[in-house]
């Protein structure tokens, strides 16, 4: 539903060169919602105007593209349109080419000139896009070339200076596009359009790459760093690492594929495990820690005791842990304060299930997403853990996808899960009753790449939906899609 106030600016908007001429002459209070509906309705034409003659200090697309009083919904949830990104960096360019003793002389809405251009938060799920909307590669890429075309464009004379804008983004980079956005962030220094990265994702980035995009960061800005794919190593990422700890507010370190040599140790090897230790006693402000795919056997108690503060997201994907990981993560003080754990991948089948139990029952009243992709869980170990499972009465995510449970056993979970009022996802496997000729017990893989019996699975679907109708909770989702945008970021719990 909108509200009489939305449709009017609605009809305001129809008509675009009428609306820009009349913005001077409406209440700024109304701009908030003007920039909406004009983003939201790709009036291109405003977008832009309103941009350039922004009449508050800061525009946050985190606030202005949210549900609102007026309209419920939420652009931040879906993929942002191309036409409207572009509307509003040519309004940003526009204000950067307003000289300040020009914007003395603008009607009232100038009086308050922008200061900051907010776009962080914008859609990134990785899902191939259409071509009407903007990824946040693009988006990255579109800022960058402002800010290469900003310091290109010369010297002014001395009162033809442009008024100052700090942008802040999320920044994307892979090996195509470092250089151009180096090249970006070197032009910032200094000039009118000052880049600030809130969340930094780096892909397959060679070492030395990564440190040079990292020293040309602003240290009071970065919240995440997450580099993927990189293959750091012990040696890497020791030479990374007290580059990423100057960042002293950085919340979120995303770290995979970080390989020590615990089966055959080292000198070295252990020397630059050591320096790593030390490098990340030096956070203070970090709250998640990923470190998916990395060897820590037997080591996550030397790697969370340096911690200098409880984390509150842990994902630890397919590190091999140990039932003493899972101890002595039971006993730690980050437990306790676990809103997200990610376990996927270790194999808690065996000795592993009953410190994982543990564990559960330490988080219990924090956690709100669990993630248990490919553990190895049959109906025995699940039905053992329900009863510790279901103390989590906050929980609202919970991913059991590639594990070899039955059909009775998701049967006993949906009934047994009715006290979880929170719980909002179940990411389930495919019941093991519907493949055929499956040895037991079914490797992970078996399990992705078989293929199941599809009337069967149709027959389980229909039964799983009655079942969730008869016990009021049709609002729950029940699913196998892993790729859906299901799993929440820690910043969005």
């Amino acid at each position: 539903m909108h509200t009489l106030v939305f449709l009017s600016t609605r009809q305001v908007l129809q008509c675009q060169p009428a609306a820009c001429q009349a913005l001077p002459l409406l209440p700024r209070e109304l701009f908030p919602l003007l920039f909406k509906v004009a983003f939201m309705d790709k009036k291109t034409v405003v977008l832009r105007e309103l941009v350039h003659t922004w009449p508050f200090p800061l525009l946050s697309f985190q606030q202005l593209l949210q549900e609102c009083a007026h309209c419920s919904r939420a652009l931040l949830q879906e993929r942002p349109s191309t036409e409207s990104m572009q509307a509003v960096i040519l309004g940003l360019t526009a204000r950067l080419h307003t000289p300040e003793t020009e914007a003395g002389t603008q009607p009232l809405c100038r009086k308050h000139a922008l200061r900051v251009l907010d776009m962080t938060g914008l859609l990134d799920d990785g899902v191939e896009q259409d071509p009407g909307t903007m990824s946040m590669w693009d988006c990255t890429a579109a800022v960058a070339r402002t800010c290469i075309a900003q310091q290109q464009g010369g010297t002014v004379e001395p009162g033809q200076a442009p008024l100052p804008v700090e942008v802040r983004v999320d920044l994307r980079v892979n090996r195509a596009s470092y250089a151009f956005l180096r090249e970006a962030l070197r032009s910032s220094v200094g000039s009118p359009l000052r880049l600030c990265c809130r969340d930094l994702r780096a892909e397959d980035l060679p070492m030395r790459n990564t440190v040079a995009l990292l020293q040309l960061l602003d240290a009071g800005c970065l919240r995440r760093v997450d580099l993927r794919f990189n293959n750091l190593g012990l040696r890497g990422l020791s030479v990374i690492i007290p580059h990423v700890a100057r960042f002293q507010h950085l919340a979120s370190l995303r770290l995979h594929y970080v390989h020590g040599d615990s089966r055959q140790p080292s000198v070295d090897g252990e020397d630059n495990f050591r320096y790593f230790l030390a490098q990340m006693g030096r956070f203070t402000c970090l709250r998640e820690l990923s470190m998916g795919s990395s060897l820590l056997s037997g080591r996550l108690d030397q790697l969370l005791s340096t911690l200098q503060s409880p984390l509150e997201s842990l994902e630890l994907a397919f590190c091999a842990l140990l039932p003493e990981d899972l101890r002595f993560l039971a006993r730690s003080p980050h437990a306790v304060h676990l809103k997200k754990l990610d376990l996927s991948g270790n194999d808690l089948s065996g000795s592993q299930l009953e410190p994982f139990q543990g564990l559960l029952q330490a988080a219990a009243a924090t956690l709100l997403h669990l993630e248990l992709t490919e553990c190895q869980l049959a109906d025995t170990q699940l039905l053992s853990t329900l009863p510790v499972l279901t103390r989590c009465a906050s929980l609202r995510y919970l991913g059991l996808y590639g594990n070899p449970l039955s059909m009775a056993g998701l049967k006993e979970l949906l009934r047994d899960s009715v006290v979880q009022a929170e719980l909002r996802t179940v990411v389930h496997p495919f019941p093991v009753d519907c493949y055929e000729g499956l040895p037991w017990p079914p490797p992970a893989s078996v399990l992705l790449e078989a293929s199941i019996n599809e009337e069967k699975f149709a027959r389980v679907e229909a039964e799983l939906h009655q079942l969730l109708l008869a016990s009021g909770r049709a609002h729950v989702l029940w699913t196998t899609d892993i790729y859906g945008r299901l799993a929440a970021d820690y910043f969005s719990l």
